[in-house]
């Protein structure tokens, strides 16, 4: 084989470069068809990375309709004020964040659709929360100690692990004691659940509803034996007439966030707790949490080959765009 000196081999790089310079523009202008051609097989890359993919769950008991909470200066319910934080949540979520959506009433969880992707889905999780209503309960008593155990079934039943955000007041009705309370000692997602304590510190009475969600006056004493307003509210025959309510103030069912039983139980199943507030500080919490879930994402490369593609052809008008007698410009001159 015909050995090349290095003489050659210099001359012929430098006729080489000459001819590029001379084509400088055809070449560059190739290059870019060529990525523009390519751009059309719709290149992607598989990527795996950790996403944060929070079940939002809302306690749609009948306390949650109390009023003793505001935003912007108006008093709202503990519902409201829920929607509100949950809506916020998403809003500040990054592009790639799951959520996925669910309800709690009496000692069980319905999970109302799968994770979506949040800004793919956005309308649609925004719509859903704002849909969430005292209505979609099916038994009127709330036992937390039990919707904890249920929870656990939703997350096992999810594709993906997730963070579950879990609003509620803490209001047990029956309260927990020691012969109804449930042994929680088995409770495996523990780490997964964050306990978001809604309502105020003060006690209230809590609204009463007839079945056409109009107010009719205020859940009385006896409802703690009911089980805290008990009933199935979707049927509509136990509000004909109008359901019974407190005859006076002083017959008033109260209620207040129950801040110290929703840490005491965030405790026992190593759990975490916060107040929920319309605030940085609560939004930077959840945001913070350690990424639920590890998902392989097809990320299009489209984006590359068309920001080559104008640089290409960017570079085509590049050396005049220095003034002719600088330095730089009489070292891009093409001769």
């Amino acid at each position: 084989m015909k050995r090349v000196s290095p003489q050659n081999l210099l001359r012929q790089s430098r006729r080489t470069w000459g001819w590029a310079k001379q084509h400088y523009e055809n070449l560059l202008l190739l290059l870019a068809l060529s990525l523009l051609l390519a751009s059309l097989i719709k290149p992607q890359m598989m990527l795996k990375q950790e996403v944060h993919n929070f079940l939002l769950l809302a306690d749609v008991s009948q306390s949650m309709n109390a009023q003793d909470l505001k935003l912007n200066n108006k008093p709202v319910s503990r519902m409201e004020y829920t929607q509100h934080l949950m809506k916020r949540v998403v809003e500040t979520s990054n592009c790639g964040t799951y959520i996925s959506l669910g309800a709690y009433s009496a000692e069980n969880v319905a999970l109302l659709f799968m994770p979506l992707e949040v800004c793919a889905n956005y309308d649609e999780i925004i719509d859903s929360i704002s849909q969430l209503e005292w209505r979609m309960a099916w038994s009127g008593n709330s036992r937390i100690t039990f919707g904890v155990k249920a929870a656990e079934g939703v997350l096992d039943y999810l594709d993906t692990p997730a963070k579950m955000l879990f609003f509620t007041d803490g209001d047990e009705a029956p309260k927990a004691n020691g012969i109804n309370k449930l042994d929680l000692s088995d409770v495996r997602i523990g780490k997964r659940v964050v306990f978001v304590g809604i309502g105020g510190k003060e006690s209230v009475p809590i609204p009463r509803y007839n079945a056409n969600n109009k107010w009719v006056g205020y859940w009385g004493i006896d409802s703690k034996e009911e089980g805290g307003g008990g009933g199935n509210y979707a049927d509509a025959s136990k509000d004909d007439p109008d359901p019974v309510v407190a005859s006076a103030e002083y017959d008033r069912y109260l209620s207040k966030l129950d801040e110290e039983h929703l840490q005491s139980l965030a405790e026992e199943i190593k759990a975490q707790y916060i107040e929920g507030s319309d605030s940085e500080e609560f939004l930077n919490f959840v945001q913070k949490q350690t990424p639920a879930a590890k998902i392989t994402s097809i990320y299009s490369l489209t984006w590359i080959y068309y920001s080559l593609a104008f640089l290409s052809v960017l570079g085509i008008y590049l050396p005049n765009l220095w003034p002719r007698g600088s330095g730089r410009g009489r070292a891009l001159k093409i001769s």
